[in-house]
């Protein structure tokens, strides 16, 4: 019977930071998305419209935050074709 022996591959602090902080824009992103619709919510409820407020300021925060994202992307491959 053969004991195989597994490599232990090591991630570098550049790559666990990135990893870091996309898990963060995702927790952004269903934070953001879920402030702006009970918001949205609020205001319909206050004014006495339809979802319109609602899912508008929802689809506004769901844009706003890939945008930004988007933006925290091209930062990072910028960076690292340095």
């Amino acid at each position: 019977m053969s004991v195989s022996r597994r490599k232990t591959r090591y991630i570098d602090s550049e790559s666990f930071h990135e990893i870091i902080m996309f898990s963060a824009w995702g927790f952004a992103l269903v934070l953001a998305s879920v402030l702006f619709l009970w918001i949205g919510h609020l205001l319909d409820e206050l004014l006495g419209t339809g979802p319109k407020f609602m899912l508008g300021l929802f689809l506004l925060a769901i844009i706003g935050s890939f945008i930004e994202l988007y933006q925290e992307a091209l930062k990072i491959i910028k960076n690292a074709k340095m």
